[in-house]
């Protein structure tokens, strides 16, 4: 009897969680084959002049929106179908330039400047996340009792800093005359533009993710760490493994199923990156998708927002990431079926 009623309370408890996961993510869907435009009408306008005589008259067609007895502005939804996402993704443009084997050309659409910037951005920092962080936890661990606590506490600080705020601490640092830069030119003796430039940009980018990230991924080593069988690595240096040999062999096996969990977190993570692009005010040489899709949100000098290119751009980025995370996903699948059997 109890079990009956559990069952009566979790199933629709579960059906409201999945209705409230999945409702945002259809309305984006349903916008991203429609399109809301202006109702726009053409009127005469008469402009006079003063004149030493009579005044000069001159008349004009203007293009102004319709307005409804309240004043506001009377707009059309449609259904484009999948003109919204032609639009983002600029096929025959992109073809053009493959055609004519021109990088440059190809990096002049947004979309596909966005996507080579976030591929590139997620792929290179998650080694270096995972280097970085289980270094970290494998010099804590080996350190003495007596100062992990404060290493571990100095360790955590970048992860606590809001992303926004330690993107702009690394941004003043090398920007204009800061601490950095100045510092720099005053060794080489030239003058030094970190952000004039977009590699110099997303080289700082790159290096503020590992900093701000790594921290996690070693608080999760290092409580793998912690559970690492000792008598298997009592009987490798028995056997004569090297510190390389115990690590390769005993503490990576083991904390495989951790590597990929991070690795999850950061493609998710890293896939949707925004805050650099704001922190180090990067946009007109390095975008994002998510900063696309932002860009496609701002009202223009009208008011009007792209609303439909902003739900085909982030329908786009979240394709992009089911298709990064198959990989780490189906290794977990595999490892859960041989535990399993």
């Amino acid at each position: 009897m109890k079990f009956k009623t559990l069952a009566a309370f979790v199933g629709p408890s579960i059906f409201m969680m999945l209705l409230f996961i999945a409702a945002p993510l259809l309305s984006v869907f349903i916008q991203s084959f429609q399109e809301t435009i202006t109702i726009q009408e053409q009127i005469e306008v008469e402009t006079c002049t003063p004149g030493f005589v009579t005044q000069t008259c001159t008349t004009e067609i203007k293009t102004v929106p319709v307005l409804d007895d309240n004043g506001k502005t009377i707009t059309e939804t449609r259904w484009v179908g999948l003109q919204s996402y032609q639009n983002v993704l600029q096929m025959d443009k992109f073809w053009e330039a493959v055609g004519n084997g021109s990088w440059n050309d190809i990096m002049q659409i947004d979309f596909w400047k966005a996507l080579r910037f976030t591929l590139s951005f997620t792929l290179l920092t998650l080694p270096l996340v995972i280097g970085v962080g289980l270094l970290i936890a494998l010099t804590v661990n080996n350190a003495a009792r007596s100062i992990r606590g404060p290493v571990i506490f100095v360790s955590l600080l970048p992860f606590i800093i809001t992303p926004v705020i330690g993107s702009l601490s690394i941004y003043w640092l090398f920007v204009g005359d800061g601490i950095l830069t100045s510092m720099m030119e005053r060794w080489t003796g030239t003058n030094i533009s970190m952000f004039a430039q977009a590699w110099t940009i997303e080289v700082l980018m790159y290096f503020y993710r590992v900093w701000h990230v790594a921290p996690f991924a070693f608080v999760i080593f290092y409580a793998g760490l912690q559970t690492v069988n000792m008598d298997t690595l009592e009987s490798a240096v028995i056997d004569g493994a090297s510190r390389w040999e115990r690590l390769r062999h005993v503490i990576i096996p083991h904390l495989m199923p951790l590597i990929v969990f991070i690795a999850l977190i950061h493609l998710m993570d890293c896939y949707r990156v925004f805050e650099e692009i704001v922190g180090f005010r990067s946009q007109a040489h390095v975008i994002s998708l998510q900063w696309l899709t932002y860009d496609f949100m701002t009202p223009d000098d009208a008011g009007n927002r792209a609303i439909s290119r902003a739900s085909a751009s982030a329908m786009l980025t979240m394709i992009g990431i089911v298709f990064l995370l198959i990989l780490p996903l189906r290794r977990t699948w595999r490892d859960h079926k041989g535990s399993a059997h």
